[in-house]
């Protein structure tokens, strides 16, 4: 060691004599950083889904301490086993760091909800079909946001899923735009429905059944209606269409926070709303009052989804053509989470067009991947609450 000093340099070992205790050796271990931990912890799947852990927000804290990983998770769930399966998939992806000697890992469970009895919803009622275990409403408040393509392409996505899971046709699809229905074109579908009793036969394809005004009007014929007929309509479409099973039933609605909203909270007890956004305040503002109006019928937010995120252009290269983090914001004001954000393709578009949507006619592509995610993120959410029996 070299030491400067007024009698000039001294040159010395450490020793004990020298006031520094032998052995002399630095501590050097590897630093590990949360975001570390949490990147990793990216690896580790949710039991039955193919999202991982941290994409679903269940890791609430993570620090690395004396070569000791710190994570903390919170679970929903009333399986005994899924807490011991996560715990032991998360201990092995983070010894697998270097530098961690040791592991403490937190698991908080919460009990999956008991059952309410139908209508927990402002005024839902038990007429609501049996068959149907969850019902869950995709909005936007504001129009030209891309909400129907979106609910198609999830639908779609879900449709996959759970035949994945050995549950093929189980996804329906309600149209409830009455002024401007689009679903049969992006669906590909075009016909009548049959009549069996009183009851209508939905409509299918691409694994989704589906009902929509378009299936019941010309093509040239405009629906000139007041608000007591669309909420007859709905009624209609939720007690007289014969769904059969269905693991969940998407609502696509019309913009606005009417007529056809608050018929549908009166009559279908809804599980959850899907808000669907584009980034910027335009849409964002608009997007945020219609999840304030379904907090005020006890509709729970399951999250927003941001449309129209980015352009990506041929290189790869991404344009924020309509600002960026709209979606987090409004998610963020609401209390909830983002659940995704789905580029801005001419793919998307041309597959609506065509009926046969990106989620159908190329399912490996990056935007499929998005709303298989976002898929996942409403099924895991809607799984912490017990499904209600069927008839």
């Amino acid at each position: 060691m070299i030491v400067a000093g007024k009698q000039g340099i001294s040159i010395y070992t450490p020793h004990t004599h020298n006031n520094v205790k032998p052995p002399f050796v630095p501590n050097f271990l590897p630093s590990v950083t949360p975001e570390d931990i949490k990147e990793a912890l990216k690896q580790v799947k949710y039991p039955g889904f193919s999202r991982d852990i941290v994409s679903f927000g269940l890791v609430r804290s993570a620090a690395f301490v004396d070569g000791t990983a710190k994570v903390s998770l919170h679970l929903t769930t009333s399986d005994a086993k899924i807490p011991l399966h996560v715990k032991q998939e998360v201990d092995k992806c983070l010894r697998a760091l270097p530098g961690v000697k040791d592991t403490i890992i937190d698991i908080a469970v919460a009990p999956a909800r008991t059952a309410s009895a139908p209508g927990g919803n402002l005024g839902g009622n038990s007429a609501a079909p049996k068959t149907i275990k969850y019902a869950v409403a995709i909005a936007s408040g504001k129009g030209g946001v891309g909400k129907s393509t979106f609910a198609v392409n999830l639908a779609c996505a879900l449709s996959q899923l759970l035949a994945a899971q050995g549950r093929p046709g189980r996804v329906g699809l309600m149209d409830c735009d009455i002024y401007g229905p689009s679903v049969p074109l992006m669906m590909g579908i075009d016909g009548r429905p049959q009549v069996e009793g009183d009851n209508l036969l939905p409509l299918e394809n691409h694994g989704v059944k589906v009902m929509s005004m378009g299936f019941l009007v010309d093509d040239n014929t405009p629906v000139v209606w007041r608000g007591p007929m669309i909420m007859k309509t709905i009624q209609q479409f939720v007690q007289n269409v014969k769904w059969g099973e269905l693991d969940i039933l998407l609502v696509d609605l019309p913009p606005g926070t009417g007529d056809a909203q608050l018929s549908l909270v009166q009559t279908l007890p809804l599980d959850g709303a899907v808000l669907v956004t584009t980034p910027q305040p335009a849409a964002t503002n608009v997007a945020r009052k219609g999840g304030l109006m379904f907090q005020k019928v006890n509709v729970p937010l399951l999250g927003v989804a941001e449309n129209m995120s980015y352009f990506l252009d041929p290189s790869g290269a991404r344009h924020a053509i309509f600002g960026e983090g709209g979606g987090q914001k409004t998610a963020d004001s609401l209390g909830t989470v983002l659940l995704g954000q789905v580029p801005l393709i001419p793919d998307i578009r041309a597959g609506g067009d065509a009926g046969k949507p990106i989620v159908v006619s190329s399912p490996e592509s990056p935007a499929s991947r998005i709303f298989r995610d976002i898929g996942d993120a409403i099924l895991l959410q809607l799984s912490r609450k017990p499904m209600p029996a069927t008839s």
